[in-house]
C-alpha cells in the first residue's frame, strides 16, 4: 500500500502571515555567482534585513563553512535570536531550495522538493538540493518527498485551499517535461493541501527563475491579492502584467468568491552593466510584527508600496529597505527567506 499524501494526513501549507516560530535564510558565500562583482556592498542589505527579523522571531541562519559564518557574524551583530547552522549551499535563495513547511494542529512536516537552479542554470545546485532535508535533521521533522522539481517562490497560498502560480514557470519543460499540468496540479494539491489553484501567466523582465509569482502577485489575506502594475505602456512589462492583472480580475478562492485585488506599483527600471534586473515590490516578506518591503530609490513608487502594504497589514510594521544593491542578485526579501510556522 502506497504511503500516505500529506493532505492524507490532514497537512496543510499555512498562509505567509500565519505566526512563524522563526525565519530560515541561507547566507551567501563570497565566491557564490549570485553577486558578481558587489558582495560586500550587499552584505548591509542583509545585516538590516536579519536585524530587522530578529526582535519579532528566531532568524536560523545556514552557512556553508567557518569563512561564510565569520562574514555573516560581523555583518550582523551580536545580537539575540540568531542561530547559525552548518548547512551548506551553493547559492542564498532559500525561498526556493529551502523547505517548505506544512502543518496538521500542532504538528509541522517538511516538504522537500528537487531542486535544479531554476531549469539547470547555474549549476551545481546539489548541495542546495538538499538543504530541506538537514533542516529536517535540524529541527526532527518528518520529510515527504514528491520528487518533483519545484521552487517556493513560485507559488502563494492563501492558507484556506487556494494557491497562485504561473504558467510561465511550472509549465517550462526545464523543470518537470514528463507531467502535464494535470499531474502538477495533483501534486501540489498532495503535497501542499490545496484545493484550488489559480494560474497567471509570464513573469516580468529579467527574472532567471521563468516568471516566479512572488514578483507578480502575492495573497495579503485570504481572500486579497496584491498584484504588480505596470503603468508605462512602452514598458515591456506592461502587456504582462495588465494580462496578468485581467486573470486575477476573473479568479475566485475556494469558496467561489471573487478576489479582492489591489495594485501595487512598479518601481521603474533598474539595469546594471545592461542588464534590466527584476526589480519587484512584490517581493516582501511577511514576518511577525514586521513586513520588510524592498525599495529602489525611486521615492514616489517606494512610497506608494509602502502605504499600500501598511494598509493591507494594519497589525504590523511595514519596513522599507534599499535593496538596490541586492537586487543584482535577481532576488529580494522574498526570495531569500523561508518561514516556519508555529507549532
Amino acid at each position: 500500500m502506497p504511503a500516505k499524501t500529506p493532505r492524507e494526513l490532514g497537512y496543510r501549507m499555512p498562509a505567509e502571515w500565519h505566526p512563524h516560530a522563526a525565519t530560515w535564510l541561507g547566507w551567501p558565500r563570497p565566491d557564490g555567482i549570485s553577486f558578481p562583482d558587489r558582495y560586500h556592498e550587499v552584505l548591509p542589505t542583509l545585516g538590516e534585513m536579519v536585524r530587522t527579523l530578529a526582535p519579532h522571531e528566531r532568524v536560523n541562519i545556514n552557512v556553508r563553512n567557518e569563512e561564510v559564518e565569520a562574514i555573516a557574524r560581523q555583518t550582523i551583530g551580536d545580537i539575540p535570536n540568531i542561530s547559525y547552522h552548518r548547512i551548506p549551499s551553493y547559492e542564498p535563495w532559500c525561498r526556493d531550495h529551502g523547505p517548505i513547511f506544512v502543518k496538521h494542529n500542532h504538528d509541522l512536516a517538511v516538504v522537500d522538493w528537487r531542486y535544479n537552479a531554476w531549469g539547470g542554470k547555474y549549476p551545481p545546485y546539489d548541495d542546495d538540493d538538499v538543504v530541506p532535508q538537514r533542516v529536517a535533521e535540524v529541527l526532527g521533522l518528518p520529510v515527504f518527498s514528491p520528487g518533483i522539481v519545484m521552487e517556493g517562490g513560485s507559488l502563494d497560498v492563501n492558507g484556506n485551499g487556494t494557491l497562485l502560480t504561473t504558467e510561465a514557470c511550472l509549465l517550462n519543460p526545464n523543470r518537470n517535461p514528463h507531467l502535464d499540468k494535470k499531474q502538477i496540479e495533483q501534486c501540489l494539491r498532495d503535497y501542499l493541501g490545496v484545493t484550488n489553484i489559480l494560474w497567471l501567466g509570464d513573469g516580468i523582465v529579467g527574472d532567471d527563475t521563468d516568471g516566479h509569482v512572488d514578483d507578480l502577485a502575492r495573497f495579503v489575506n485570504p481572500n486579497t491579492v496584491v498584484a504588480t502594475v505596470e503603468q508605462d505602456p512602452q514598458d515591456d512589462n506592461y502587456s504582462p502584467l495588465q494580462e496578468n492583472l485581467k486573470r486575477l480580475q476573473t479568479m475566485r478562492d475556494q469558496d467561489g468568491r471573487s478576489l479582492h485585488i489591489v495594485e501595487l506599483p512598479m518601481p521603474g527600471v533598474i539595469k546594471y552593466n545592461g542588464q534590466r534586473l527584476p526589480a519587484s515590490y512584490a517581493n516582501f516578506y511577511v514576518a511577525n510584527g514586521v513586513i520588510l518591503l524592498p525599495t529602489y530609490r525611486h521615492e514616489s513608487a517606494d512610497t506608494i508600496a509602502g502605504q499600500t502594504l501598511q494598509k493591507l497589514f494594519p497589525d504590523r510594521r511595514v519596513v522599507g529597505i534599499d535593496s538596490t544593491n541586492l537586487i543584482w542578485g535577481l532576488g529580494s526579501f522574498h526570495c531569500l527567506t523561508q518561514q516556519q510556522p508555529a507549532a
